[in-house]
């Protein structure tokens, strides 16, 4: 079984998270492309839909740019892919590839709704900051670890 993300929302997280880790300054889009390894031509539409959104602020011009527009503890996971993807909410039975409930609902309906509510909680929880203060920690860990002996 995959849980993959699309692309609009790989690249929706990755630019979300370049802003977080600059803390309130400006990120050109350019830059972000840069650094996150996002196709430029992309990354227009992704960070329309952000701004759209209410969590990007959109500063225009020669030296202007894109901040978050809340703190990066505020905002989710699930926000960010919303604001790209829509509801995120499966509305077609996995087992007949219908619209749930239009024929009844299969022997897996529960079993796949509850698992999916379990993703969307977690998503949910997870915050920008979180994701770069574990991070964070995780490099700091890593750098604090003796060196092997060869």
């Amino acid at each position: 079984m995959r849980l993959d993300l699309t692309k609009r929302s790989d690249y929706a997280i990755r630019a979300m998270l370049a802003l977080a880790m600059i803390r309130g300054r400006l990120l050109s889009s350019r830059r972000i492309a840069e650094q996150m390894h996002i196709p430029p031509r992309f990354l227009p539409q992704i960070m329309g839909d952000l701004t759209r959104a209410g969590l990007v602020i959109a500063h225009p011009g020669r030296a202007g740019g894109y901040q978050l527009a809340d703190d990066s503890h505020a905002t989710t996971l699930l926000r960010v892919i919303e604001a790209v993807e829509g509801d995120p909410h499966r509305r077609i039975c996995v087992m007949r590839g219908t619209p749930c409930g239009a024929d009844g609902e299969c022997g897996v309906h529960t079993i796949f709704f509850s698992a999916e509510e379990a993703l969307l909680d977690q998503l949910a929880s997870a915050t920008l900051g979180g994701v770069i203060d574990t991070a964070e920690a995780a490099e700091a860990a890593k750098a604090a670890e003796p060196a092997a002996v060869n």
